[in-house]
Formats: C-alpha cells, sequence, structure tokens
C-alpha cells in the first residue's frame, strides 16, 4: 500500500446518511481507522455520537458523524457522497468552500443532473447533453476536486446490510482513485472491480432504474418471467442508445455496472424502484406511492429526463416512452402493454 492510500484509509467521510450511505458507511469501517458520516441533521448526528447506531450502522467504535462540511474536509481527504441526485447540487454547493484539490470524491450516486431547471420544468423542457450531468461531471463543475469516481453495480443496500456477498465497480479517469476506492471497500463480503469508463458507469447506474420500475410494473399486474426477461433485455437495448447518444460505448452496459445491476434492480423486491413500479401495477397512484416512502426512488426522476432526452436525440425507445405514459400522463397500463407487444422492433441485438 502507498503512503498515500495507507495516510488516506485513517479517515473516512461519507456524505449522506441515508440506507445506501450508512451502508457505504459500514463497509469502509472494516479497512479505515475511522469512517465520519456527514448528516445535516442535528439530532442523527448527536445519536450516533452517542452511540446508538440504529438499524443500519454497525461499528460504533469506528464510525462518528457531523452536520459540519468544515470539519469532514479537513479531516477526511477520502469522501464518499451518497445522495439522491435532487439533492446532490446543494450539498455540493455546501461542501464546496471546503473542498481541496487533493480531494478523492467516489460518489455512489444512480441518477442525473438537469442544469439551471427545477423538477417541474424538467417534464417539459428541452434536454440535451449540454444541460444534462452526471454527478461526476457536476462535482468537477462545482468543486476544484479534480480526481473523481464513481461506484455502480449490484448493491441492494439491505443485502450487504445483512452481510450477503457481492460485487461493485468503481469507475474513474484516475487508475489511483479506482486503486484507493478497492483498498478502501474490499472485503470478503464486497469485491470490487475496476473500470475507466466512468460516463458508462454512471449512465448504467441511472438509466437501469427506469427498466427496474417497468418490471415492478408487470409484477404489480401478475405477469411471469416470461414477460419481465422481455422487458429487461428490450431495455438493455434502449438504456444502450441511450448510453451511444450521451458519449459512452455499450461495453460499460456489458458488464457488472450494466447488466450486473440490471437483474439485480429488476427482479429483487428489495429494489425501490422494482417496489414502486409494482405498486402503480398494483393500482397505487405516483402521489400515493411517493407520500409514505422513506427513501427516494432515482427511477422516477430519471424517467423524466431521459423522455426529454430521447425526443431530443430522436431515440427509438418504446419502454422508456411507455413507462412515461403510464407515471406521468395516467394511460392505462394494460393498453400501454398491448402497444409494447405489437411494437415493430428492430432486430434483437443491433447495440454491438
Amino acid at each position: 500500500m502507498s503512503r498515500e492510500e495507507n495516510g488516506i484509509l485513517k479517515c473516512v467521510g461519507v456524505i449522506g446518511a441515508g440506507v445506501f450511505g450508512s451502508t457505504i458507511a459500514n463497509l469502509l469501517s472494516k479497512n479505515a481507522d475511522q469512517v465520519i458520516l456527514f448528516s445535516r441533521r442535528k439530532s442523527f448526528v448527536d445519536q450516533i455520537n452517542r452511540g446508538d447506531m440504529g438499524p443500519h450502522l454497525r461499528y460504533p467504535d469506528k464510525i462518528k458523524a457531523t452536520n459540519s462540511a468544515e470539519e469532514l474536509t479537513e479531516r477526511c481527504n477520502l469522501l464518499f457522497p451518497v445522495l439522491p441526485s435532487v439533492n446532490f447540487l446543494e450539498v455540493m454547493t455546501l461542501f464546496s468552500p471546503h473542498l481541496r484539490p487533493s480531494h478523492i470524491m467516489i460518489h455512489g450516486t444512480k441518477g442525473l443532473d438537469v442544469k439551471g431547471m427545477s423538477e417541474g420544468e424538467i417534464l417539459h423542457a428541452k434536454i440535451s447533453r449540454k444541460t444534462v450531468r452526471t454527478m461526476s461531471e457536476l462535482i468537477k463543475e462545482e468543486t476544484n476536486v479534480l480526481r473523481v469516481g464513481c461506484l455502480s453495480g449490484p448493491n441492494l443496500a439491505k443485502e450487504i446490510l445483512a452481510g450477503q456477498p457481492t460485487a461493485t465497480v468503481i469507475a474513474s479517469d484516475f487508475e489511483e482513485v479506482v486503486k484507493i476506492g478497492q483498498k478502501a471497500l474490499t472485503s470478503d463480503q464486497f469485491f470490487v472491480f475496476g473500470s475507466k469508463d466512468m460516463v458508462g458507469a454512471e449512465l448504467a447506474g441511472a438509466l437501469k432504474n427506469i427498466i427496474a420500475l417497468g418490471s415492478g410494473l408487470l409484477s404489480g399486474l401478475n405477469y411471469g418471467k416470461n414477460m419481465q426477461a422481455m422487458l429487461i433485455t428490450r431495455g438493455l437495448r434502449e438504456i444502450i442508445y441511450f448510453g451511444k447518444a450521451m458519449g459512452s460505448s455499450s461495453h460499460a452496459f456489458l458488464g457488472t455496472a450494466g447488466i450486473g445491476d440490471i437483474i439485480a434492480t429488476c427482479t429483487s423486491e428489495k429494489s425501490r424502484n422494482f417496489q414502486v413500479g409494482k405498486r402503480l401495477g398494483s393500482g397505487e397512484t405516483l402521489e400515493e406511492i411517493l407520500q409514505n416512502m422513506d427513501e427516494v426512488a432515482e427511477g422516477i426522476r430519471t424517467l423524466k429526463i431521459a423522455r426529454q432526452l430521447s425526443k431530443q436525440y430522436d431515440i427509438h425507445v418504446p419502454i422508456t416512452k411507455m413507462l412515461y405514459d403510464v407515471v406521468f400522463e395516467n394511460y392505462d397500463i394494460k393498453r400501454a402493454i398491448h402497444f409494447l407487444m405489437r411494437y415493430p422492433f428492430a432486430p434483437d441485438v443491433d447495440f454491438l
């Protein structure tokens, strides 16, 4: 281990104290001397620092909490932002005055940002690659951090918290970021692959949530595995088309961050996006579902962005369009599925 790697693991910071942020904190605590978890909720910070870890955190001797961006950035050079995409810009703006070019950031957010637009505007705006940012692009544009990476792959938090093994991908333009991230996270439970295609890994992580919504919707309608398999495979094709239009090759979508994450998210009852789709298919409205959800389902927001991007790039993505119409235009679900079954699809594999 290099001197920088050894020093960086003395104290590692996690920005965001949701279920996945807590999961990452647990994983880091196996290798780091100390993990500091940032939350804006002072009551939560006080609870953790009293030694009350709550339902998700472990290792009270290693995990502490703070609501000070200045304290976190002073004590930790390696930072893992794990935030909902809708809050990412706000939190990076808070952290920006305290960040240095020497910091390393590896984010775990599976969503997209749209520059200068409110959530309501996204539904009807003209969106292009110039206005859509991945989280790594947002970090580089809004802070002075240079070494950035992303965490992507089949990472269902509840399974990891239960001690079940899985693998993930850390992607970065910098090989040292991948190596440091691997040192920080690798354990008997958690295997970390490396990738240089950061845009591809980020897009795969964000866009697969759309297909998870559709897979859950089919489950809510009591459709079987045949339909689910068709949706997943045709959905993968649409994700790859989006990726190519936004500057990535198809390779990232065929690996752990792509197919691996798609299978996990689109077939598991533990997936938030799958659950939202299932509840829609069972007859609940989107408003009813969102009112009693503890954690954000990124697929809802990503679906808005992807639909507008498909218009801009003139991409033929019938599954994305069908899901958008069902979720946001109150289109009849069974009519939408009937439309999909009759849609004149292109050749089975035309993206390689």
